[in-house]
């Protein structure tokens, strides 16, 4: 669609490419920024900047971080024996509102998908087999989203940890099938903490 600008057609796409904006989110976030003030602009303009220039993934469970450690890997509270294994940062961040986890993350940075072409070895499953060798342990949560691909990563990681004697559970089904983590609420996310079962 020519919006009779060149630049902003190009705002409108570039925007397009947000996971979840379609044309018509495109546009009208493009004419809300059109309309801001310059300050608005140049604030949003130079966060995106900073995220790309200072955030990077941290070096040991590959949460969000500014240092090479996050926040949750420098916690010394926190329970060595227990990994709860996540497919991304968001799914964290909703664990993590729940209050109820108090052992360490590892964050695949996706799941297994073979028709888009997503193995083993585009996600984060060599460090987690890394970081299971050097400590001890006790327990694998499996938090990996309720769907056909976070079920087949669950299966896939379930093989290559259970030769290791290390207990395996999955988060319990509260949650309902075919959505994502980063979209339940506390109360349902706490719920299925709690009645995770073996596998």
């Amino acid at each position: 669609m020519n919006y009779g600008s060149e630049i902003l057609n190009r705002t409108v796409d570039e925007l397009m490419k947000l996971p979840g904006i379609g044309r018509k989110t495109a546009q009208r976030l493009a004419f809300y920024l059109l309309k801001s003030s310059p300050d608005d602009a140049e604030a949003l303009a130079n966060a995106i900047l900073e995220l790309k220039q200072k955030v990077r993934f941290c070096k040991q469970c590959f949460n969000a971080s500014e240092q090479d450690l996050c926040n949750l890997c420098r916690d010394a509270g926190r329970d060595d024996s227990i990994f709860c294994v996540v497919e991304e940062v968001n799914d964290l961040l909703a664990l993590e509102k729940t209050a109820d986890f108090k052992g360490r993350y590892h964050v695949l940075q996706g799941h297994l998908s073979p028709l888009d072409g997503i193995g083993p070895d585009d996600l984060r499953v060599r460090e987690l087999m890394e970081r299971l060798e050097k400590i001890d342990v006790k327990e694998i949560i499996m938090a990996t989203n309720p769907n056909a691909e976070g079920e087949a990563t669950a299966l896939y990681l379930m093989k290559l940890i259970k030769p290791l004697g290390i207990k395996i559970t999955r988060i319990a089904r509260g949650l309902p099938v075919g959505s994502d983590l980063e979209f339940s609420d506390e109360v349902t996310l706490s719920r299925a903490l709690e009645g995770r079962q073996e596998m």
